[in-house]
Formats: C-alpha cells, structure tokens, sequence
C-alpha cells in the first residue's frame, strides 16, 4: 500500500526499534527484550497502517461534492462562515479516528482563492467548540457553481497540519489537499443550495463518499 511521505520518518524510527529489539531477543534472550520487540513490531505495524494513502475512484458525476476527509459524520448544521463564504452555509463534520485513513482530498474541483493557518488549542476533535478553537487549516476553493471551505482541524493527539496547495493553485475533485497527524477533524463549508447527501452517523470515505451535489437545476 502506498504511504504519504509525511509517514517515511515514522515509519523508518519504528522499524529501526523493532529491529534493534529482536536483535537484542537473538542476543539476550530475556523476557525484557522480548516483549520490547513484540511491542515496537505491534508500533510498527500501527504507524504503517496510519500513513497509508489507499487510491479513491471518485463518482463518475462531476457536480459532486466528495468527502474531504475519512471518518463518520457527527455533525451538520447550518453556520455563519464569513472568512470566504461570507454567508450562512451548511457545515459538515467529519470525525477521524486515529485508525482512519488521514489524507484530505480536495471535494471538488476549482481554485484555491483562499488559505489560512490558524494556532489554537487542541481540544477533543469532535467537540463543538473544536471548529473555532483548535489549531485548524482552512482552504478554500472557487468552482464555477460556488464556493466551498474545507478546514482541517486538530484534535486532543493531533499536533502537525500540513496543507499542500497554494492560493492560485488549481485542484481536481480527489486530489490529495493535505494530512493531519493522529486523530482530528475535516469540516466542509457548502452553499445552502447544494443538495445534501449524506446524515449525522454515516461512516465516509475520503475522495470516494459523496457528501452533496448541485441542485438539477443549476447543473453545467
């Protein structure tokens, strides 16, 4: 499975300490090294399985909004967003596990117009207070049917954000956008008029899961 090169570091320093304990298994032979060894194998294997970057077929119909994140929706609401919608806008949610794959691709395809960093705490992921409290990234894109936000937000374990495009930059619908490091939170902005497609409790998967579409009538 391919992983994202954010994980190459990890990956190495895990393997490296597997290695160096079922040497000193070979060596020793005590119950210390052993269980070391089982331990730093099981971290290995963990650390492998967080950075993978599993390939997503997006639907064949261009107008929809695909998950920005993988996880389960546990919440959506109608919010005021006025850093680049500057309107009301419906909110979704995504909560990422640490066992969930934590790639963000991009829900559709446009324009990155807008970017931005913001320090915060690192409160539960999944918390309201979360969206505007949290260290977050939030990048926004321009298609010809609207705008959308995408914010990634970190979570209690979380502490690294990295987002990939720049404004002005280009980006196609399931395009890798960034990752957040061990368990956090994707929020996706959408125009009132985008249809909704999905509800509190289903479980998504990044770049694949459809979240909404364009309503039929304003359809390219």
């Amino acid at each position: 499975m391919k992983l994202v090169p954010e994980g190459y570091p990890f990956v190495g320093g895990t393997l490296v300490l597997a290695a160096a304990a079922w040497t000193a298994v070979g060596s020793l032979g005590s119950a210390l090294a052993l269980t070391a060894a089982i331990v730093f194998t099981v971290l290995a294997l963990f650390v492998l399985w967080f950075f993978r970057d599993p390939a997503c077929v997006a639907p064949d119909d261009d107008v929809v909004v695909v998950a920005p994140g993988e996880g389960r929706v546990v919440d959506i609401r109608e919010v005021h967003e006025p850093s680049f919608l500057h309107t009301t806008a419906r909110r979704i949610s995504i909560f990422l596990s640490v066992f969930d794959v934590h790639v963000q691709r991009a829900p559709v395809g446009g324009t990155v117009d807008h970017r931005v960093h913001k320090p915060g705490t690192f409160a539960v992921a999944w918390l309201e207070k979360a969206s505007d409290d949290n260290e977050q990234a939030s990048l926004g894109i321009t298609t010809p049917h609207g705008r959308v936000l995408v914010r990634q937000i970190a979570g209690l374990v979380a502490r690294r954000i990295v987002t990939d495009p720049s404004e002005g930059d280009r980006v196609e619908r399931g395009q890798r956008i960034g990752i957040i490091r061990f368990g956090s939170r994707v929020d996706l902005f959408v125009p009132l008029d985008w249809e909704l497609t999905c509800r509190v409790g289903d479980r998504v998967r990044v770049g694949t899961t459809p979240l909404a579409k364009l309503p039929v009538g304003v359809r390219a």
